[in-house]
């Protein structure tokens, strides 16, 4: 773990190489993970509130290169750099939206569909190895805290896909074979 929920805001964190797990803590046994944080990302800053403590905790997943910045260091930054300022603020709203629309689907998405989601969001966000598989191998029970689902139900769901051609799985490594499908499953119910 690089930081844990509860601790006291120090800084910020940048990746540099690899990837960092950014995690909110549900219950004793399960976690929901809020997003993935690869190369040239910004985490810690969801501490920055008037509380100044992390309200998640995050951890590397592979081999992984940060960069810390000091909180003091980086509320002088902001003061004296308004580019800087204004590209997060635009970092922000968008994070913001994201997170608006991944809570709605949460809500009002069938499960399917928020697994369908976030396999397209890990293609889209990390693309694709030489072999074709997501370029991000994640355990299952990852994938399901980041689709908000059990492992149990993404394990059937992710059967099902496998056995109507949509998906391949070897180990870690997911494969997406019909894309359409995975984003009609996505489309939103009415």
């Amino acid at each position: 773990e690089i930081f844990r929920e509860g601790d006291p805001v120090k800084g910020i964190y940048f990746v540099y190489s690899g990837i960092v797990k950014v995690h909110k803590h549900w219950d004793d046994k399960k976690d929901l993970v809020v997003r993935f944080a690869k190369a040239g990302d910004m985490f810690g800053y969801r501490g920055l509130g008037n509380e100044k403590i992390y309200p998640v905790s995050t951890t590397a997943i592979d081999t992984t290169t940060v960069c810390y910045i000091d909180l003091a260091f980086f509320d002088v930054t902001l003061q004296v750099n308004h580019p800087l300022t204004y590209k997060l603020m635009q970092f922000f709203a968008n994070e913001l939206q994201d997170a608006e629309k991944r809570m709605r689907n949460l809500v009002h998405m069938e499960v399917k569909g928020r697994i369908a989601e976030t396999l397209l969001l890990l293609k889209q966000n990390f693309g694709l190895k030489e072999d074709g598989s997501i370029a991000i191998e994640l355990s299952r029970q990852d994938i399901a805290s980041y689709a908000g689902t059990t492992y149990e139900t993404l394990f059937r769901t992710m059967q099902g896909l496998i056995k109507n051609k949509v998906l391949k799985v070897k180990g870690k490594k997911i494969f997406i074979l019909k894309e359409p499908v995975l984003k009609k499953l996505n489309e939103p119910q009415m």
